[in-house]
C-alpha cells in the first residue's frame, strides 16, 4: 500500500509541473481567443481559476488523497472536461481549438496510453456539451494573427516540456532497472557475482574459447575449515573473512578476470587467455596474501585457501565439464592436506603444477 501511494505521489509531482506550465500557456491561448467575444466577468474569473489556481488545487487534492494515483486520474479527467468546455466557449475557433485538443490528447497518451486517450476524449466531449448548453456558440471559421501568435507558445513549448518529463521518467526507470538487474546478479555480502551470474559468465567464456580457439583457466577457491572459524570466532568474524577474500580478488585479479561467490565459503574465478601455469602462479600468490592478511587481522586466526584449477579443454562438450575438472582439482587440494593449489590439466591431471617448478 505504501509503495502504491509513493508511486501515486511521484505521478502527482510530475503532473503538477506539466499542469502548471501547460495551463499557464493555455490561459494565454484561450484568453486571446475569448477576448473578441466579450465574455462576462464570471467567464474571465473561471479562466483565471482554471489557469492559475486549479493546478495547485489539483496537486493538493492528489497529495492528500489516500490513493494519489486515482486522484490524479480524476484530475486529468477534469482537465479534459475543462478543455472541452473552453473549445465550445471559443466558438470552435479552428487554431485555438486544434491546439487545445491536440495538447490534451498528447498529455493523455503520455500518461495512460490509448485507454486513457479514449477516457480523456469522452471527458472532452462532455465538456463541449456543457459549453454548448452554457454559451450556445456559433462557429468562428477564422483565426486572427494575434490568436495565432497566442497559440504558438503552447504549440512549441508544451510538447518540449512534456517530452523532457517523459525522457526523465524513462531514464529513471531505466536506471532503476539496471540497478535491480545488478542486485539480482550480485552477492550482497561480498559484492562479487552470485552463483547464477558467474555460471552465465562461464558459459560465455566457454563459447568464446571455442569460437576463437583461445585458452583460459578457471579456479575454484575454498576457505579451509571455514565452519571452525564461524564456530570459534562467530559468524561476524566469518563474514569478515569472506569480505577480505573478495577484496583480495578484486585487488589482485586482472580487469578481464571474472570473480564470483560460488556458494558458502567457496569462490570462483574465470581467467581468460591465461595459460594454466600462469593461472597457477596467480592463485598461489593469492593464497599467500590471504594467509598473511588473516594473520594481520588476528594473529590467533589461522586462514588458508585450497584452490583447484582447470584449463579450457576443446574436447569438452560444455562448460559443466570444464567446471567438473576444477572441482576435481579442488577436491584433491583438500584431500591432500589443504592450503595448496592443485591443477587439473591434460598433461598432468590432478597434479600440482607448481610443485614441478
Amino acid at each position: 500500500m505504501g509503495n502504491t501511494r509513493g508511486k501515486g505521489l511521484s505521478l502527482a509531482r510530475r503532473l503538477y509541473k506539466s499542469r502548471v506550465f501547460g495551463l499557464l500557456l493555455g490561459l494565454m491561448c484561450v484568453s486571446v481567443a475569448m477576448y473578441p467575444l466579450d465574455p462576462p466577468l464570471w467567464v474571465w474569473s473561471l479562466m483565471l481559476f482554471n489557469g492559475l489556481v486549479w493546478p495547485h488545487l489539483a496537486f493538493q487534492w492528489a497529495r492528500r488523497s489516500s490513493i494519489p494515483y486515482r486522484a490524479e486520474h480524476r484530475n486529468l479527467l477534469i482537465d479534459a472536461i475543462m478543455g472541452g468546455f473552453w473549445v465550445a466557449a471559443m466558438q470552435f475557433n479552428p487554431l485555438p481549438t486544434a491546439t487545445t485538443v491536440s495538447m490534451m490528447a498528447m498529455n493523455n497518451v503520455a500518461i495512460g496510453g490509448g485507454r486513457f486517450l479514449l477516457a480523456g476524449t469522452a471527458a472532452q466531449l462532455l465538456g463541449v456539451g456543457v459549453g454548448l448548453v452554457v454559451f450556445m456558440p456559433a462557429f468562428i471559421p477564422a483565426t486572427s494573427p494575434l490568436q495565432l501568435y497566442a497559440c504558438l507558445p503552447l504549440l512549441l513549448l508544451y510538447p518540449l516540456a512534456l517530452g523532457w518529463i517523459c525522457f526523465r521518467q524513462a531514464d529513471t526507470l531505466g536506471r532503476h532497472k539496471r540497478e535491480l538487474l545488478a542486485l539480482s546478479r550480485t552477492d550482497s555480502l561480498t559484492g562479487l557475482l552470485n552463483h547464477g551470474a558467474w555460471k552465465d559468465q562461464l558459459d560465455l567464456a566457454f563459447q568464446r574459447c571455442k569460437r576463437q580457439q583461445q585458452g583460459a583457466a578457471i579456479a575454484l577457491i575454498d576457505i579451509d575449515h571455514f565452519k571452525a572459524i564461524n564456530d570459534t570466532y562467530g559468524h561476524v568474524a566469518g563474514d569478515i573473512v569472506l569480505r577480505q577474500l573478495s577484496k583480495l580478488l578484486k585487488q589482485n585479479l586482472r580487469a578481464t578476470d571474472v570473480a564470483g561467490r560460488y556458494g558458502g565459503d567457496e569462490f570462483c574465478v574465470i581467467l581468460p587467455e591465461l595459460p594454466l601455469f600462469n593461472a597457477a602462479q596467480a592463485m598461489e600468490a593469492l593464497r599467500e596474501r590471504f594467509a598473511v592478511l588473516g594473520y594481520e587481522q588476528n594473529p590467533a586466526l589461522k586462514v588458508s585457501l585450497s584452490i583447484g584449477l582447470a584449463a579450457y579443454d576443446p574436447s569438452h562438450a560444455d562448460a559443466t565439464r570444464w567446471l567438473d575438472d576444477a572441482d576435481q582439482a579442488l577436491y584433491e587440494a583438500k584431500a591432500s592436506g589443504r592450503n595448496r593449489v592443485i591443477c587439473n590439466s591434460d598433461s598432468k591431471p590432478r597434479q600440482a603444477v607448481l610443485d614441478s617448478v
